[in-house]
């Protein structure tokens, strides 16, 4: 049955955590973003996440983003200092048309720091990008 299932390659969709300063505390943050960086909107984005290693694993979080247009992105959720020391992975799943997609990104315990930030595309901001 599952051989069935056609599932095709995920484009143009990233995920990348930026680091932005925060007006009211100001403090630098680590915040995670989906990008939509394709022509077409997305539907019915559902984003799973979590951070684990051999011995910790976070709460599993859950997010839904109703409608991702194209050329657009939006805050998944904000990543906390001991987070980074984790993998920090997030399943992604939508729907292009009547096309379901889904992809999983994953970021590697450590590699969230100032070091590896790079301009990040359609944001103009700098962060780590996943794609």
């Amino acid at each position: 049955m599952k051989k069935d299932i056609n599932i095709p390659e995920v484009k143009d969709v990233h995920v990348a955590v930026v680091q932005e300063q925060h007006i009211e505390y100001k403090t630098l943050d680590w915040n995670a973003y989906i990008i939509n960086n394709s022509d077409q909107d997305l539907e019915t984005v559902l984003i799973v996440s979590r951070g684990y290693n051999d011995k910790k694993l976070t709460p599993v979080m859950r997010h839904t983003i109703a409608k991702l247009p194209a050329r657009s992105y939006a805050k998944i959720e904000y990543l906390q200092e001991k987070v980074l020391e984790l993998n920090n992975e997030f399943k992604i799943t939508f729907f292009e048309g009547n096309q379901m997609f889904d992809k999983t990104y994953l970021f590697r315990k450590n590699t969230i720091n100032e070091k590896a930030l790079q301009t990040v595309p359609l944001m103009q901001l700098r962060g780590i990008l996943v794609k």
